[in-house]
């Protein structure tokens, strides 16, 4: 076989030249494609980049519903929205320069000071459409459907309606906010709804809507009110642009029912023909019997039933509340601290009604404060009279919460004993102590001359958180602040001491001893309370107190107060059932729980008084009788009655009693308040 040097036959060396072949030509390939790629790449090194396509501009398009404008100038619009100021330039609309270069012209004058609609493109006004048909009347009502005003009938709520407050600070509100019975603001209409409520003035109020309750308080509806006057009177019905009056004489008598013909509307209105006649609904009864009230009354026909609500001059309701909430026996300058008291409370509800769907302000009855439950007396309409439109304001310029209760242990409490979240903002309620000594001193460091007759205005700090005498801890600590700790309180209670103003008041000192313990009575109770509010009434779980409904009480092992408020008020009671725990919070719920319906309160002057649902106050110790381990029955010994917040009223008698005016009594008891007349 024919073999060249390397061995390779005729066959292989044709292999291996067609190889060699081919790798060169791949070579040359790979040569080739470089040099076209740098050729390439110089080439667009060479020549611009390309220019994108630019993308199309989509506009940013905001509409602002119902803002008020608070100016309109060259610049462009102020608005207010939503609690804001807010800035915006013109933009391209019709009327207004907006390229550049070219003068703007201001669009219209009479835009500013109003509400509108408003679109901003682009952070730039581009359409503004004012609201500018508006009606104004006396507000009767108002719920989230709409709102009633008195010419107009029931106008609903824009979905998206705003409301502006445009006196003193621009800010935003509500209709919750309205002031009901007056025509204080403005209705903007779209489509016949109402898009905005311009709240534009705020003038002291002298008329009061009080919701009467049917018989005996029974509850918010009357069936058939019965309805006299005792001097000739008006009858007021029908649609607003054909009402009817028809005239009835004194003594007349007209049904009210579901069915009666005067309520082609819903609302009908009753009107003595003299400012001193006076209103009887005779099929509702009170403690004094059928009682009268001054004013007028209207009845509304709600899916319920029929409401009244007595529209009654603020001064004239106090005639009929002051002798229902403390006996006019009471001495002078005490009647007229609860005059204050009274009137301060009132006006609050005016500010803020309590029944915005009926139009009233507050009810009759012990929800509010209690009207015309006993008949008028001369000590305290004049009470009344001599503190004219006075009103208890916080050294802010606020209202003051001018709560009272009947009888101190000889000290009160704070707000704390609520635990709402506004509680710890009213500083000016203070756990003060009722002592002749504590007092004196803070009258004399009041630094005025009260007199019984004025007015105070400007800071008046009572100082009496300083008050000594025994009236503070070794430290310097107040009375309120050490009585916390179980040791002082259980010394506190359990001695009379002659100073106190109340001493010799049958509530200043109480027992109650309970003989057996029922469970059950006790379940329902802590089930009541949790059904009421389940973050009070806690169960002890895994290491902590929780929220969860309870099922059953075991055997009681142990009752105690864990926990006291400032005074020394019951804040934390603890049932234990061996490893089972519940804890209660709030002197009103303990009150409730530790009452066992049947046991009687026995006073320090011997009377026993009945107590079914809620013992007297929350100022107490406790004593528990065993066998076998478990609480077999348990002892309060204690003392005031009420939640001891605000004014004592015996403790205010005492004081009148001992000289001292109305004034210095106010002053005393609310911290750092002052009094001011509410109509100049």
């Amino acid at each position: 076989m024919d073999r060249d040097r390397w061995g390779l036959n005729k066959s292989q060396r044709m292999q291996m030249k067609a190889f060699v072949c081919l790798l060169g030509l791949l070579l040359l390939v790979i040569l080739l494609f470089g040099r076209l790629l740098l050729l390439l790449i110089h080439r667009q090194e060479d020549e611009e980049p390309p220019v994108p396509t630019p993308e199309p501009h989509v506009p940013v398009v905001e509409l602002f519903a119902n803002v008020w404008i608070v100016e309109a100038d060259g610049e462009g619009l102020l608005i207010f929205r939503e609690g804001k100021r807010e800035r915006y330039p013109w933009g391209e609309m019709p009327g207004v320069g907006s390229a550049e270069g070219q003068e703007v012209v201001f669009p219209d004058p009479s835009l500013r000071e109003q509400v509108a609609d408003v679109e901003v493109t682009d952070g730039q006004v581009t359409s503004v459409s004012p609201r500018t048909d508006k009606i104004n009347g006396k507000i009767l009502g108002a719920d989230d459907a709409g709102i009633e005003v008195e010419g107009y009938g029931k106008l609903p709520l824009a979905a998206d309606y705003k409301g502006y407050r445009l006196y003193d600070s621009l800010e935003m509100c509500t209709a919750a906010d309205l002031r009901f019975g007056y025509s204080f603001t403005d209705l903007c209409m779209e489509n016949g709804e109402i898009c905005a409520l311009l709240m534009v003035k705020e003038e002291a109020m002298e008329y009061i809507r009080v919701l009467v309750k049917s018989s005996d308080y029974g509850g918010l509806f009357h069936d058939k009110p019965l309805v006299t006057c005792d001097t000739d009177f008006t009858v007021t019905y029908g649609p607003y642009d054909n009402q009817k009056q028809e005239r009835h004489l004194a003594g007349e008598e007209v049904e009210f029912g579901y069915d009666s013909v005067y309520f082609e509307t819903d609302r009908v209105r009753i009107t003595p023909d003299v400012l001193t006649g006076k209103v009887v609904i005779k099929n509702c009864g009170r403690s004094q019997g059928i009682p009268s009230y001054r004013g007028q009354m209207e009845f509304l026909k709600t899916g319920d039933g029929i409401v009244a609500v007595n529209e009654v001059l603020l001064e004239e309701y106090l005639y009929s509340v002051v002798p229902s909430e403390m006996p006019a026996k009471y001495p002078f300058e005490a009647l007229k601290a609860q005059a204050v008291c009274a009137r301060t409370y009132a006006y609050g509800h005016m500010l803020h009604a309590g029944y915005p769907q009926y139009g009233a302000h507050v009810d009759d009855s012990t929800s509010y404060q209690v009207y015309n439950n006993i008949l008028e007396h001369e000590s305290t309409t004049t009470a009344v009279k001599e503190t004219y439109g006075q009103l208890l304001l916080t050294e802010t310029g606020d209202l003051a919460g001018t709560y009272y209760y009947s009888t101190s242990c000889g000290v009160g409490s704070d707000s704390n004993v609520w635990k709402t979240a506004a509680a710890p903002g009213l500083t000016y309620l203070q756990a003060k102590p009722l002592s002749r000594t504590a007092f004196a001193e803070a009258v004399a460091a009041m630094g005025y001359a009260a007199d019984g007759a004025g007015v105070v205005e400007g800071d008046q700090s009572t100082g009496a958180g300083e008050a000594e005498g025994g009236e503070t801890a070794g430290s310097g600590e107040s009375l309120g602040e050490s009585l916390r700790e179980e040791e002082n309180f259980r010394a506190f209670i359990s001695t009379v001491r002659e100073d106190d103003f109340e001493a010799g008041e049958g509530w200043y000192r109480w027992t109650y001893q309970v003989e057996e313990l029922d469970r059950e009575h006790m379940l329902e109770n802590l089930q009541k309370r949790y059904a009421a509010n389940d973050q009070l009434i806690l169960t002890w779980k895994d290491g902590a107190y929780v929220s969860q409904a309870i099922e059953s009480l075991d055997p009681v092992t142990d009752l105690y107060i864990a926990k006291r408020g400032s005074g020394g008020v019951a804040d934390e009671l603890i049932i234990e059932m061996g490893e089972r725990k519940i804890k209660v919070i709030t002197e009103h719920n303990i009150r409730y729980v530790l009452n066992d319906g049947e046991s009687k309160i026995r006073r320090q002057d011997g009377s026993s008084v009945n107590s079914p649902s809620l013992l007297p106050s929350g100022f107490f110790v406790i004593e528990t009788g065993k066998k076998d381990g478990n609480v077999i029955g348990y002892s309060l010994s204690g003392g005031g009655f009420g939640h001891g917040v605000g004014m004592s009223q015996n403790g205010a008698r005492a004081m009148a009693d001992s000289g001292y005016s109305a004034v210095e009594i106010l002053l005393y008891f609310y911290d750092r308040c002052r009094i001011e007349n509410i109509y100049g």
